[in-house]
């Protein structure tokens, strides 16, 4: 992986070159860049993927003591990665972390915009998993307790850790890559820490409100059987983007790129060749 120091802190990035059409992807709370190995094993040899990490537990480099961690800070992390890249006409892919919604409109650089299932409007945090880890965040050292099951490879699929978040299992080696960084690293969860402890019910109502400035093309591709990410969220998210348009994948939850990766790229294909 690449890395770039940014102002609050220095992140990795995969990044495959290339001249075609420049698609970034961020990733989401406990959950790393290989959740698009496949996508992007699809898509590379036409299109510029770019994978950032975001600072959400999965990153083996913690970010400054005095990092904003905020989800406008998170969101200014993004800008602030494709001014330093001089990434132009991007299509920005969100999936879990809802911060895509975030850095639109106010980003030039980002031509189209992609939504899989993530938070949204009322729905923070999401599910059982996602409350239980605001919970944790809200007592010193209880992250850690709680995340303690995630050692044991035959709990994860447990509703609370990553049962709800993808309809297959996620290969064990790639969930200890994910989860080594924030199980091993107490600077990791200080990060993961900030960041839920600082995130406010309503952000999201109010981030959808100003998705009606963002005139750029725009797909959101959501996961009907979704319990965590609301169905009805997704025909909403589409619903107030001027441009947007909602295709739903069946045979998924959250993680539609690791239970659906084959219909993920190809959505994403001919929504970048039709835009």
């Amino acid at each position: 992986m690449g890395e770039v120091a940014l102002s609050a802190g220095t992140v990795e990035y995969e990044d495959t070159g290339g001249d075609g059409p420049v698609l970034v992807f961020l990733t989401g709370l406990f959950v790393g860049a290989t959740l698009w190995r496949h996508v992007v094993a699809d898509l590379y040899r036409d299109h510029r993927c770019v994978v950032l990490e975001m600072p959400l537990g999965a990153h083996r480099r913690p970010m400054g003591a005095d990092a904003d961690l905020t989800s406008a800070g998170l969101a200014g992390l993004v800008r602030e990665f494709l001014r330093e890249l001089d990434l132009r006409d991007v299509t920005l892919i969100g999936c879990d972390w809802g911060g895509a919604q975030l850095v639109v409109p106010a980003e030039k650089r980002v031509r189209r915009l992609i939504l899989l299932p993530q938070e949204s409007f009322e729905n923070f945090p999401p599910g059982v998993p996602g409350n239980l880890a605001y919970l944790a965040s809200r007592v010193p050292g209880a992250l850690f307790l709680a995340l303690q099951p995630m050692r044991v490879r035959g709990l994860r699929r447990a509703p609370v850790n990553f049962g709800l978040m993808a309809k297959r299992p996620i290969p064990d080696a790639v969930l200890d890559g994910w989860l080594a960084p924030v199980l091993g690293n107490a600077e990791i969860r200080r990060d993961v820490v900030k960041y839920l402890r600082s995130t406010r019910r309503g952000e999201y109502v109010k981030a959808a409100r100003h998705l009606r400035l963002f005139d750029g093309p725009a797909l959101v591709l959501w996961a009907p059987e979704s319990r965590m990410m609301r169905r009805e969220n997704g025909i909403r998210l589409a619903e107030a983007l001027p441009q947007g348009r909602l295709v739903e994948i069946d045979d998924s939850y959250v993680l539609i790129p690791e239970d659906r990766p084959t219909a993920c790229a190809r959505e994403i294909r001919v929504f970048v060749a039709d835009s």
